[in-house]
């Protein structure tokens, strides 16, 4: 068995307690192990001054790190699934899902306690055009206003008073221990996610058997059949994590149920739409749902979305 395991990561808080976390449970489970991070800067890392939506192209938070993996520099990789392209290069797999955190997002603020209680106009924080579109369907008088930066970043500039509220993933407050004087969970079914938001992905070379061996203990059943079915309705749609494009999707015994929905970028014109079926089934009930939802209108949003038409 390998006696050292080198993770390639982010640099950002989040990223590095991601890394540190399954470091953690692989010394855990091999004794004697040692695991060194190699820290990585990513396009998406350093092009702050502009929407991520404006940046194009996929792999913002990835390509970098999975070139450490190709030439040996790195075994694995651990990735926020949100941010992993469903075209991978060749001779690489994300083959792993550990257990899923969860999935809503939190608006946080210091005066409010929710998106209700924010007083017309208010100004929100978020990159998200996903986030953007739910946001200003439920609330179309607010002001939503560019937020980038890593997860502390962000929190720091609600406290400065930049804003009124902010929009983040729950599962990265989770992981950081972070807060806000106010907060409140925007979740399913009114406010739906990112495709595998609060799923970790380990990426790793397909030719390594003995790390896949060493790193398959980490896999959780129930989180990669959501995964590959909110990854499968991704894929149908030829979208990225720059898009509004979101999915939910839940275990009931062996069935699993996925909602996707699709707008454009002021929530005027949404689309949602389910589909159920056999868990094993996941990845083909998520690509059945995105022909139905590109056949109700998804084409024509996206295609403005990307410029094409």
């Amino acid at each position: 068995m390998k006696q050292k395991i080198t993770i390639a990561t982010r640099g950002s808080k989040l990223a590095l307690w991601q890394a540190n976390h399954i470091s953690a449970l692989l010394r855990e489970e091999h004794p004697g192990l040692e695991v060194e991070l190699l820290k990585i800067k990513t396009k998406g890392d350093k092009i702050l001054d502009v929407p991520l939506a404006k940046v194009g192209g996929k792999g913002l938070f990835v390509k970098e790190i999975e070139e450490a993996l190709l030439d040996g520099r790195a075994d694995i990789a651990v990735h926020s699934m949100k941010d992993v392209p469903t075209e991978l290069p060749e001779g690489l797999e994300v083959g792993i899902n550990p257990e899923r955190e969860a999935a809503t997002d939190t608006l946080l603020s210091v005066n409010y306690r929710g998106l209700a209680e924010l007083p017309e106009g208010a100004v929100v924080g978020t990159s998200s055009l996903r986030r953007q579109s739910q946001l200003l369907l439920l609330r179309p008088d607010l002001e939503i206003k560019w937020l980038r930066g890593n997860l502390d970043t962000r929190v720091g500039k609600l406290m400065n008073g930049e804003y009124d509220a902010i929009v983040v993933a729950t599962a990265g407050l989770v992981r950081l221990g972070l807060s806000a004087p106010k907060s409140e969970i925007l979740g399913p079914p009114d406010f739906l996610p990112a495709v595998a938001q609060g799923a970790l992905g380990i990426e790793y070379r397909k030719d390594d058997a003995e790390v896949r061996g060493m790193i398959e203990f980490l896999d959780h059943r129930e989180s990669k059949y959501q995964v590959l079915a909110e990854r499968g309705f991704l894929t149908g749609l030829d979208g990225g994590c720059q898009v509004p494009i979101a999915a939910w999707s839940r275990l009931e015994g062996e069935k699993i149920l996925l909602t996707g929905f699709v707008a454009d970028e002021d929530g005027s014109r949404p689309i949602r739409m389910e589909q159920e079926g056999h868990r094993d089934s996941a990845w083909q009930i998520g690509t059945e749902l995105a022909d139905r939802v590109l056949a109700a209108g998804g084409k024509e949003i996206l295609d403005k979305v990307y410029g094409r038409i």
